[in-house]
Formats: structure tokens, C-alpha cells, sequence
């Protein structure tokens, strides 16, 4: 296996076109806090907005993902990112309005945009030939880890060094600019398949509900990174270490995940795709423990790279393993929806580490959260193993990375897996 059948100039179009999309939504949370930072109380609002853009990424992702045209998604893709970007513009030219309306303007920046990274993820994987999935889905993952450790940089810099509102108007410019890379790219991903049956009613539904394992461990392969992006700055504190490191450190998780994204897509790897997602996600969560319970720099610095490494490669097996569970037509759909669960998995840590940070010790609301993100792995891998009960002999092969992206499961008519079994998996 080899990155070869992705080094393609549709692929390259594909990547500048994802960086103008996605960049904006790394940098919105902490472009929010320094926008109103030196308001009264400008930190609590700050927390506020940024609380408003991930409430609306989670409410847009199912509803908008659910909604759009596998034969005209360049349409709908083009509407969230032009309303996207008006909203962070929005944002940069009214810092001074109510908080209300502020919010009103982040909760639009983070809705309107939502379905995008479903609908452009689903792009990718018709862009390569099928053998290429896996190293497709890698190559997504290595471009999300480098923007997000560049964003957090970029948005400090701007923000301290020129105008507060600069990160969100280049929020807005590179969003626009996203826009035309789309009329680059084929407009959809073929006719509307889901087995049949009309995916804007009832069925869609039952396909999408019934692959709620796979969200669930979704849902907490990005609460563990949330876990160590909200509480490490106190944690440092109570190690004696300087807060400014921080920075730094969560970029080396970044990077420790754009490795493991590359490492993971250049072979098969054997094992069930539910067994090694328990596997990744145990090996994280022991990782992101051991930053609550070493005393030195070091030992947290090291915990954090490889964290972020098996948690790259859990998030691409869940991608993988959703690809099994849906049938093409649903796809951009289901990915919607696992964006929307893996900001509901992040805000639920996060929001558990805030409440706990006043009562306990940073390094114990830690490991509540670990603990909390290893029930929802549990919960997720008996949904799984419940499925595979229910499937029919044979249905619930083991199967490597490569075999599960160049021969995906797609049920059909005749053999209706999904919509009545309640059993998938996820990825962010």
C-alpha cells in the first residue's frame, strides 16, 4: 500500500479547498476570546460565543447533513460556506454589539458551515479509486492535524500583534475563498443511493440512528482531546510548569496525530474494526491518564504525541468502520451527524473537567474524564458487538484497513443490515 493512486491534481484542489474550509473552524474558539477579551467580563462572553459557534455546529451537521442532494452537493456546499463566511465577517465588523447578537452571529458561523466536512469528506473518496480509500482518509487526517497546529498560532499572533478582529475576517476570506475550489471538484458523488428508499424521510433516519455505536465512539475519541486541550493549561499550573507551555505541547499532540495518520494509511492492519477501535481508544485514554499522573514535563510531553498519535488512528478507524455501515447515499450524512456527536463528546468533557476544575485538582478532573470517555467506549463496542449478533453469518468479517476502504460493505435491498440493527461506527 502506498500514498501513490492520492498524488493527483483533483486531490491537491481537494486539500487547498478543505484548508480554506476548515482552517475558520480551528481558529473560531479562541478567535471568539480575544474578539471581546477586553470587554467587561470579556472572558466569560468569550466562553459564551464560543459555546454559541459549537452549539450551532452541533445542531447544523445532522440537520444540514441530513438534507443534502448526493448529485448536487456542490450547491449546498457553496450556500454554508457563503453564509459561513458573512457570519465570521459579521463577527469582525460588530466586536463592539450586544453579546446577544454576537452570539446570534457565532451560533450562524458554526451552523451554516456544519455539513461541509461531511460532504467534502465524502468527495475525497470519489476522487480516488477505492483501493486508495484508506490512504485518502489518511492524507484528510494528516491535513486536520496540521491546521489545527497551525491555527492556535495564528489566531494569537493576529489577534496580539495586529487587531483583534483579524483571525475572524481571515476566518471569512479563507472560507470565501473556499468556495471557488469547489467549482474545480465534480459537483456530487453520483445519484442519491440508500438502498432504495427515500433518503429525506423515515429511512434516512433508521439508517443513520441505527449506526449510533460508531458516534458514540466517536464521540469519545474527541472528548479525550478536548479533555487535554481544556485542562492542560491547569494542570501545567499544578506541576509548576509555565501556562505559556501549553501552546507548544498541544502542538506536538497535533503533530503526533499527522503521524499516525500517515503511519496508519501506508498498510493493512489486521483485527476487526471494532476491536482495534477499542484497542486505539484504551491506548489514548491511558496516554491522556498519564498526563494527570506524572510529575514531570517530560512524561506529559511524551504522554500527549502519542496520545494524539492512536487517537488519529482511532478517529480513521472509525471512518472506515462507518463506511461499512452505511450505504454511499447516506455517507455525507453520516458523517454529519458523527461531526455533530464528536462536538457533543468535546463540549460534555469539557463542560465535566470546567464544573470539576472548582472542586478538585486539575490532574483529578483528568481522569474523570478518561473515565467518562472510557463508558462511552464501552457503551459504543457492546452497541457493536450487539449488531454483529443480529447480522447474518458472515456479515461481520474481520477485516484490515485496506480491505474495509477498497471493498467497502454496502448494504442493498437485499440485505438490509443497517436500518433495523442500530450498530455502526464513527469518526470526527
Amino acid at each position: 500500500m502506498s500514498y501513490r493512486d492520492v498524488a493527483s491534481r483533483q486531490v491537491l484542489i481537494w486539500s487547498c479547498t478543505t484548508v480554506g474550509a476548515r482552517m475558520p473552524v480551528a481558529m473560531a474558539p479562541l478567535a471568539l476570546v480575544f474578539l471581546v477579551r477586553e470587554r467587561p467580563g470579556g472572558y466569560s462572553l468569550g466562553a459564551i460565543l464560543a459555546a454559541a459557534y459549537v452549539i450551532g455546529e452541533i445542531a447544523g451537521a445532522p440537520i444540514l447533513g441530513m438534507r443534502m442532494r448526493p448529485d448536487r452537493a456542490r450547491a449546498h456546499l457553496a450556500v454554508g460556506l457563503a453564509v459561513g463566511a458573512a457570519a465570521f465577517a459579521g463577527l469582525g465588523v460588530f466586536p463592539d454589539a450586544y453579546p446577544a447578537v454576537l452570539a446570534g452571529f457565532a451560533c450562524l458561523a458554526g451552523a451554516a458551515p456544519a455539513a461541509v466536512t461531511g460532504g467534502l469528506r465524502t468527495l475525497l473518496t470519489v476522487l480516488v479509486p477505492e483501493r486508495a480509500t484508506a490512504q485518502a482518509l489518511s492524507v484528510e487526517s494528516i491535513l486536520t492535524a496540521g491546521i489545527w497546529a497551525v491555527s492556535p498560532a495564528a489566531v494569537a499572533g493576529l489577534a496580539l500583534g495586529v487587531a483583534s478582529p483579524v483571525p475572524l475576517f481571515l476566518g471569512a476570506a479563507l472560507m470565501a475563498s473556499s468556495i471557488a475550489g469547489l467549482w474545480l471538484l465534480p459537483a456530487g458523488w453520483g445519484a442519491d443511493d440508500t438502498g432504495g428508499e427515500d433518503r429525506t424521510g423515515a429511512s434516512l433516519v433508521r439508517l443513520l440512528t441505527g449506526a449510533w455505536p460508531v458516534y458514540v465512539m466517536g464521540a469519545a475519541s474527541l472528548a479525550l482531546l478536548g479533555l487535554a486541550e481544556l485542562v492542560l493549561p491547569a494542570l501545567l499550573e499544578q506541576r509548576g510548569v509555565g501556562v505559556g507551555w501549553s501552546g507548544p505541547l498541544l502542538t506536538g499532540m497535533a503533530v503526533g496525530g499527522g503521524l499516525g495518520a500517515f503511519v496508519h494509511g501506508l498498510r493493512s492492519w489486521p483485527g476487526r474494526l471494532r476491536i482495534r477501535s477499542v484497542v486505539l481508544m484504551a491506548g489514548t485514554s491511558a496516554c491522556v491518564a498519564l498526563t494527570a499522573l506524572t510529575p514531570h514535563p517530560a512524561g506529559i510531553t511524551a504522554a500527549l504525541v502519542v496520545g494524539g498519535t492512536l487517537q488519529s488512528c482511532a478517529m480513521l478507524t472509525r471512518n472506515l468502520s462507518l463506511r461499512e455501515a452505511l450505504p454511499p447515499g447516506a455517507l455525507a450524512a453520516g458523517y454529519s451527524v458523527m461531526y455533530a456527536a464528536a462536538g457533543a463528546g468535546y463540549a460534555a468533557t469539557g463542560s465535566l473537567a470546567g464544573a470539576l476544575l472548582k472542586v478538585v485538582a486539575p490532574s483529578t478532573a483528568i481522569l474523570a474524564g478518561v473515565g467518562l470517555t472510557l463508558v462511552l467506549t464501552g457503551v459504543g463496542w457492546w452497541g457493536e458487538v450487539r449488531r454483529a449478533g443480529r447480522s447474518a453469518p458472515g456479515a461481520d468479517t474481520a477485516v484490515t484497513l485496506g480491505s474495509a476502504a477498497s471493498h467497502p460493505v454496502v448494504p442493498g435491498p437485499e440485505k438490509p443490515a443497517i436500518g433495523g440493527r442500530g450498530d455502526a461506527e464513527r469518526l470526527l
